[in-house]
């Protein structure tokens, strides 16, 4: 049947509710991208979202929020798949029903006869093996019992009226009424097949039954009699047919609604996975009981023990708990988690901006928490649930954002009064020069020189604050690390006088063969310069004190990267200085700018590089060492190279 005719069944895909569900449909399915059938939803659609729903694993978290669904889904089949089987059922009672009636009649001194007692035998055996066997029942569809010429129609509709009007035909004179079992073909057609179908199925019993109530009469039985009780089943086949299509047409559209329902309810389901899955938050639902129904990742990273995986040195391995469910009683660690949660329930409310707790771990890993807790409310007011929805952010994480926006503030505002600053500080220098040239008195000379000095400071200020002020991100491109850093050093050591030979403070060690980097290659040489400049000035005096060590890098980083490290022997940075080393204008000098480290970091930022401090616990030579990783790409041709 094609697209242009009628609707094949109640429950088939081309019903015209089913089409209808289609095109109310189309919104849907359009803004979710597919996730729904093409044409409404499909018993197809529920059988996939049942299987998904059986195959999950129960400690999953998100199944949490469709356990409802999943249930609804494993009841199982659909509600053409659940009444054939019932009607096949009903057709194999009826079969026992007949051959128990036969055999109890003639144990009761009315033996029937024996092609009556076959007939009832082989209808008995041929609907107890399409209700026992599922390989008979394969192909039985709304689509093809729509169909008269197929052949799961005359297994089971056919079969009926024509057995059932054999039985009726040759014992029309008996008492036995077999005409009244025309109404399970009658019914079995009104639910399963298209009304038109239905109705012609009870046409063609109320026509046996006037065939059969014909040939009684001619056979000398009453004529009004028999003909008025045919046309009374008759007229009762029609209403049955009737009846039973509009019920199974209700109960299709009722089961069509609680699919779209059910496809609804799973695409928010995975919706709600992705966000709350992806989200840096932490997400925790407990119960009363302390038991930890669902937990995003972030969660469980925040309740793991780091700091095995941290003394290891593993990148990018963070420690997780198991997926939930699991408890929070018992661990020793999350008893202030815990204490939370219970202080929760029992007050019913919690802060709105939340509370700070801290769990140590036996390991003597600390993690300060912030917590904000919701809960699920029930429709009497003042009440709660017994669940609560946990929101976990590590206050480590809350204060770096906080500072983050802090210095990118600062930076907007900072590159500002630059730009203000550098029109007068020009036209300061340009008059403290034209006073110099004037003024011949040594102390007046003096103060010129010292003006001249400051506002040097204030112009390299400046510079650095618009250097790393927000703009245009200059392109990368390849550059020679290995002759790159060498002229560097030699340039830098000339400009600080610094006397070559075995005295020398600077030892620089770079590879022969060239190093390509991804890097802009002024902003690389402002990087090592920076760091020279610390390196040398809190270095203790002596031969190769300062050393630049260039080299390929291919197991601590991984393949891909070169390896920058610039070394002062001398005492190591304090912790509480390090900490701040790459904050802005942070600097231990009266007259450092505290901008040189973290430009450098910024710096190396833009081009995918990154930088580091460490100390160097060498007895011989201990030190300071900035190790910086540049992303190499591959050899590019000479005239391609900067």
């Amino acid at each position: 049947m094609n697209k242009a005719e009628p609707a094949q069944s109640w429950f088939g895909p081309g019903s015209e509710a089913t089409a209808a569900a289609a095109e109310g449909d189309a919104d849907t399915e359009s803004r979710f991208g597919g996730l729904g059938s093409a044409s409404g939803f499909s018993a197809s659609g529920f059988d996939e979202l049942q299987a998904e729903a059986a195959s999950a694993p129960a400690g999953d978290s998100p199944d949490f929020f469709f356990q409802q669904g999943r249930r609804l889904a494993q009841a199982g089949g659909n509600a053409f798949g659940r009444l054939y089987r019932a009607f096949l059922a009903a057709r194999a009672a009826l079969g026992l029903v007949l051959v128990a009636t036969q055999v109890i009649a003639g144990f009761l001194g009315s033996p029937p006869p024996r092609w009556t007692l076959g007939l009832c035998l082989l209808y008995a055996a041929e609907a107890l093996a399409l209700w026992l066997l599922p390989r008979l029942q394969r192909g039985a569809t709304a689509r093809s019992l729509a169909r008269v010429s197929s052949p799961q129609w005359w297994a089971s509709i056919g079969l009926d009226l024509g057995l059932f009007g054999l039985l009726h035909a040759f014992d029309r004179l008996a008492g036995v009424n077999y005409g009244a079992l025309f109404v399970l073909p009658v019914l079995m057609a009104g639910v399963l097949t298209p009304r038109l179908l239905a109705l012609a199925t009870a046409a063609v019993a109320a026509l046996l039954m006037l065939a059969v109530s014909g040939w009684a009469v001619l056979e000398g039985a009453d004529v009004g009699l028999r003909m008025t009780q045919a046309g009374l089943v008759g007229s009762g086949f029609f209403v049955v047919s009737l009846l039973a299509s509009e019920l199974a047409s209700r109960l299709a559209r009722e089961e069509r609604a609680a699919r779209g329902s059910m496809e609804l309810a799973r695409q928010q389901a995975q919706l709600n996975r992705l966000v709350i899955d992806e989200m840096q938050e932490g997400v925790l639902v407990v119960d009363r009981r302390g038991r930890v129904r669902a937990a995003n990742p972030a969660a469980r990273i925040l309740l793991a023990d780091a700091a095995p995986l941290a003394s290891q040195g593993v990148p990018g391995a963070p420690a997780m708990v198991r997926k939930a469910p699991f408890q929070l009683r018992g661990v020793p660690a999350w008893q202030p988690l815990e204490a939370a949660v219970e202080q929760a329930f029992t007050a019913g409310n919690w802060p709105e901006l939340g509370r700070d707790i801290s769990l140590s771990f036996a390991s003597g890993w600390q993690r300060s928490l912030r917590l904000r807790m919701r809960f699920t409310r029930r429709r009497e007011p003042n009440t709660t649930e017994d669940l609560c929805v946990l929101l976990i952010e590590d206050n480590r994480q809350v204060q770096a954002r906080s500072q983050q926006e802090k210095l990118a503030a600062m930076g907007r505002v900072s590159a500002g009064i630059a730009h203000e600053i550098r029109n007068p500080l020009a036209a300061i220098d340009q008059a403290n020069a034209l006073l110099a040239e004037d003024l011949a008195e040594p102390r007046a000379q003096q103060l010129t020189r010292m003006v001249a000095s400051n506002v040097q400071r204030l112009k390299r200020i400046v510079e650095d604050v618009l250097e790393v002020a927000p703009g245009a991100v200059p392109t990368p491109v390849p550059v020679d690390a290995s002759t790159l850093v060498n002229e560097t050093c030699l340039d830098w050591a000339r400009t600080n006088q610094l006397a070559p030979g075995p005295l020398d403070p600077l030892s620089c060690i770079v590879p022969l063969q060239p190093l390509i980097v991804s890097f802009d290659p002024e902003h690389l040489r402002r990087v090592l310069v920076n760091l020279l400049d610390n390196a040398l000035r809190h270095a203790d005096p002596g031969p190769a004190s300062v050393q630049v060590h260039l080299d390929s890098e291919a197991s601590a980083a991984g393949p891909g990267w070169a390896r920058l490290v610039i070394f002062n022997a001398g005492r190591p940075i304090a912790p509480e200085v390090e900490r701040h080393l790459f904050e802005p204008f942070f600097s231990t000098r009266s007259r450092g700018s505290g901008l040189g480290l973290y430009i450098c970091r910024e710096l190396c930022e833009r081009y995918g590089a990154r930088i580091d401090y460490q100390r160097r616990h060498d007895e011989a030579l201990p030190g300071n060492e900035f190790v910086l990783r540049l992303r190499l790409m591959p050899a590019s041709s000479p005239a391609n190279l900067i």
